[in-house]
């Protein structure tokens, strides 16, 4: 018998092709997702090895906003055994950019550069500042973005915002600190650092010598994290490879979606092949082959089929991987991109097997049926064409599912409040709504077949007619091929509905939210806006109304909050009691800051103040955090005054006037902020371009992801056509001899591929507009839904292109084929 399977697979090479193609595309997306993984660990081990390999001990504070006293580095510097001891400074130091104004969302961070043995900045350009105190280093990514080079002066902010300008000597690459890769660095000398950030302390004392760190953490106390270089480097390690993890999550899941279909088409495959060899069972059956054996056969091609393809697979795995690499590298992506890539045996071993197994698991029941193939069927000339009939049994599970997951779904939509449990939920229920459509799917083939085919039916004439009747000939094995493009399909309209409803909700959202033109304030939104800035714009005519909002930090209840008032004209809307005639002793609180103090409307709250010692406050109205632009705790301004004193505001909001264009409005308001470097002006259209843009990445990017599944997808349609047609090859000659012409023969074949499209998108289309309405509503309270017609159209319409593309070569070939080899065929 095993003589006999290798001899049917060399004989059929061609035929298993595409099965073959969707298990390397499969097994090559999730080896290059480990490839990738595997590589980028190595490139932050690397780089972890070489900056935490220079330290000995390390002190930390034992919270992460601590620092280390100056005290504490002296008495470490006096043990015995330590060569040398370092404080590093690490704090906000805004650099400005050539406009004028500080650079990125967030303040740049201020380094302090040692020099020595326990130097860990990594220069790849220039030199460090040395013993310079006007000379500076930058962040390549943050000089790059900025347009600075080396020998330029830049002007950094110290934390009384003052300007101060250094020489740039050199540029820094920011290593595993997924922080400082996001908020860039600029590093002084240790003197400088000090008087720019106004740091009281340090964020790490680094230890170089022969000290213990039993020895260090007995001269620095209990109240510090004392660590040896290996366990630096191992929690450096860490926090960088939880974005490693997540990324690499998230590809696998993708990459498990991309198996899922393969592993459809896979099992279509075998079971039409098992069809089409019939005879050839039986015959094995009849010179004495027990049901054993033609199981294991089965098995045996599945197994080898699976790989040699997973094998492939690796090989593209790698390839995709280096590629994604190079590409990453290119974009300047803050992830070490310069290890060496390689094929770990794990990763091999988990390629092959996930191929193996899947390949296998997927032809257990074709091989299953094989083994009912009695001996009796050599006899006959033909295979008999496949019936189905939905029975009770099937009937009975597909609404069960159905029933356990729309009830599933109206439970997380609403019986639960929106968030993460609500959305797991939902998803809950789309898989088994799913799983009930899966199992009717035969059921559904005839009469979505007879309505996607009425226009073709009628527009192609007798091969629309034959390949309108040909789709649901055999239901089974149309909604197999079917369901592959469905799951793709599925996935990709309920993305894409997810982003439309989100960009709708967030647009009105902000609008709520930013209900202005223009907003004016800090990277850290800090009360450092002098008032005067408002009060020139009030007296502009080119303005409708300026808004300001003042905060400070203080106690309520015992907690620590973000206490302010507004002014200006702003009428904010309570979710519960109300701010109409709101005063002095009166407190709005948000929903948040009501759930962490434990009060309701009606309660009393004691915030203690600057000028009035600590207040009673009546709690008279509650604010959706999600909507309001308030502080936490809001009181009226006349009582913030008196209990605050005169604090500068932290944000100005500004509404044009009617008739005024942005540009001009733009100009005046930039005028008013200009004196003041750390003061950034946004317009509402920047934010909602920024938002904008970065749906439209993250769509191209899954629906790019997505795209495997649905390539596979149609490598199924293809495949099943191409056996389909050997199937039917005798009856396509008789076909030809009753007059049907070449081109007519092709048409039929594609426009039976284009129904077999077009039922997989209808299906997927349908399940993804009603989960994506379902999922948004389970994430965001108020959700407003969106369905992006026009893609939803194009994924349709691609669908079924795409689908007559996958016809193109069997139907070449069915046409090609000699009538009278044909019809002597069997």
């Amino acid at each position: 018998m095993i003589r006999t399977a290798l001899a049917g697979l060399r004989a059929h090479r061609l035929r298993l092709l595409l099965t073959s193609l969707a298990i390397m595309l499969g097994v090559g997306f999730i080896a290059g997702t480990f490839v990738l993984n595997d590589t980028v660990e190595a490139g932050f081990a690397q780089r972890v090895t070489a900056d935490a390999g220079k330290v000995d001990v390390a002190v930390l504070p034992a919270k992460s906003d601590g620092t280390v006293p100056e005290e504490v580095l002296e008495r470490v510097r006096a043990l015995p055994g330590v060569t040398e001891a370092q404080g590093l400074i690490r704090a906000s130091a805004p650099v400005l950019g050539k406009h004028g104004k500080v650079v990125g969302n967030l303040p740049t961070t201020g380094l302090s550069i040692v020099r020595g043995p326990l130097d860990r900045s990594d220069v790849v350009s220039g030199t460090g500042p040395g013993t310079d105190d006007g000379a500076a280093v930058l962040d390549e990514n943050t000089a790059k973005a900025q347009g600075f080079r080396l020998g330029d002066t830049i002007t950094v902010l110290d934390h009384e915002q003052r300007r101060h300008q250094f020489r740039l000597v050199g540029l820094i690459d920011t290593g595993v600190d997924q922080l400082l890769a996001y908020t860039g660095a600029v590093g002084f000398t240790p003197a400088v650092a000090q008087r720019m950030t106004g740091a009281q302390g340090y964020a790490e004392i680094d230890v170089a010598g022969t000290v213990s760190k039993q020895a260090v953490a007995a001269a620095v106390g209990g109240s510090y994290t004392v660590k040896t270089g290996a366990e630096l480097a191992d929690d450096l390690g860490a926090a960088a490879g939880v974005q490693t993890q997540m990324l690499t999550l998230g590809l696998l899941l993708f990459g498990v979606v991309a198996m899922m279909v393969a592993a459809l088409v896979i099992y279509n495959t075998f079971n039409i092949l098992v069809a089409q060899r019939t005879r050839e069972m039986a015959l094995l059956r009849c010179i004495g082959a027990t049901r054993g054996q033609v199981f294991g056969s089965i098995l045996l091609e599945s197994a080898l089929v699976g790989l040699l393809a997973s094998a492939l697979g690796l090989l593209i795995g790698y390839g995709l991987a280096t590629v994604t690499l190079t590409v990453l590298g290119a974009l300047d992506a803050p992830l070490p991109t310069d290890a060496a890539v390689s094929l770990t045996p794990v990763t091999i071993a988990t390629g092959l097997a996930v191929g193996l197994v899947v390949t296998v698991c997927a032809a257990l029941l074709p091989a299953r049926s094989a083994t009912r193939v009695p001996p009796i069927a050599a006899l006959r000339s033909q295979a008999e064409e496949q019936t189905f009939r939905a029975g009770l049994a099937r009937a009975g599970f597909a609404g069960l599912f159905l029933v356990a997951g729309l009830g599933a779904t109206g439970f997380g939509v609403f019986g639960l409040e929106p968030g993460e449990a609500a959305l797991f939920v939902v998803m809950g229920g789309g898989t088994l709504t799913f799983l009930a459509v899966l199992i009717l799917g035969p059921a559904l083939v005839r009469p979505l077949s007879a309505l996607v085919g009425w226009a073709p039916r009628r527009l192609f004439g007798v091969p629309g007619r034959l390949a309108v009747d040909n789709s649901g000939r055999n239901p089974r094995r149309a909604a197999t091929t079917t369901v592959a493009l469905t799951i793709g399909v599925t996935l990709m309209t309920l993305i894409t509905v997810v982003t439309a409803s989100t960009r709708l909700t967030m647009t009105v959202k902000l609008d709520e939210q930013f209900p202005v033109d223009y907003l004016l304030a800090t990277q850290e939104r800090e009360s450092v806006i002098p008032r005067s800035v408002a009060g020139e714009l009030r007296g502009r005519p080119e303005l409708a109304s300026v808004a300001t909002i003042r905060e400070v930090s203080t106690t309520v209840n015992g907690e620590r909050v973000d206490a302010g008032t507004f002014s200006g004209g702003m009428e904010p809307q309570a979710s519960e009691g109300s701010m109409r005639g709101f005063g002095p002793g009166q407190v709005a609180l948000d929903d948040v800051t009501v759930d962490r103090l434990g009060v309701r409307v009606g309660d009393t709250v004691a915030m203690r103040t600057k000028h009035a010692g600590t207040v009673s406050l009546k709690v008279v109205a509650m604010l959706d955090s999600s909507e309001s632009t308030l502080p936490p705790v809001t009181v009226a301004e006349q009582a913030f005054e008196s209990y605050f004193g005169a604090v500068p505001d932290s944000r100005v909001m500004v509404a044009i006037a009617d008739g005024v264009s942005p540009d001009t409005a733009r100009a005046v308001v930039d005028a008013a902020a200009a004196p003041y470097p750390a003061v950034q002006v946004t317009s509402s259209t920047e934010v909602r371009g920024q938002f904008d843009e970065t749906l439209d990445m993250l769509l191209m990017i899954i629906t790019g992801l997505l795209g495997l599944a649905v390539l596979i997808s149609l490598l199924g349609i293809a495949n099943t056509l191409s056996l389909s047609v050997h199937e039917r090859t005798r009856e396509s000659a008789l076909l030809r001899a009753l007059g049907l012409s070449r081109p007519q023969l092709r048409h039929m074949l594609s426009v039976e591929a284009l129904i077999l499209g077009l039922i997989g998108a209808l299906v997927g289309v349908v399940l993804g507009l009603v989960f994506g309405w379902a999922a948004m509503r389970a994430m965001v309270a108020g959700a407003l839904y969106s369905v992006p017609v026009a893609q939803v159209a194009l994924f349709v319409v691609l669908s079924g292109v795409a689908g007559v593309l996958a016809a193109v070569l069997p139907a070449r070939r069915a046409a090609r084929a000699s009538i009278v080899d044909s019809l002597a065929t069997g």
